[in-house]
């Protein structure tokens, strides 16, 4: 399974995870994301997506390890991939067959969405 993580640029941006290398992906608080977070596995690959003004999936990133031990709050650490050639924008996914049943269109508040092997490869230009 891939997923798509959301984040506000101003608080935490694809430039930041760049500079970085790795980070722990935390701050949420959705039940139907943490259940995301939690089912994530070691190399799975990431969609980094900014939200506010931006709305567009603009790099890629892997699960380098998952603890749920803790329900509430799983320790998901991610290593940074590469920036998107180009960002694909909320739009542009919306527009798309691919997405039509995506919880990134119906469920624009969840900020942890499963992505199938072809979306993936959309919102990466890959």
């Amino acid at each position: 399974m891939d997923y798509l993580l959301k984040t506000e640029p101003t608080t935490y941006s694809f430039a930041d995870l760049q500079r970085e290398k790795s980070t722990l992906w935390d701050g949420v608080s959705n039940p139907v994301a943490l259940k995301h977070l939690r089912a994530m596995k070691p190399g799975e690959r990431l969609v980094i997506y900014h939200t506010g003004n931006e709305k567009s999936a603009v790099g890629t990133a892997s699960v380098v390890s998952v603890d749920a031990s803790d329900a509430r709050n799983p320790q998901v650490k991610i290593k940074v991939g590469q920036a998107t050639a180009k960002p694909v924008t909320l739009a542009e996914a919306k527009a798309n067959k691919l997405f039509a049943d995506s919880p990134l269109v119906r469920q624009g508040r969840l900020s942890v969405v499963p992505l199938n092997e072809a979306q993936f490869k959309f919102l990466t230009g890959e």
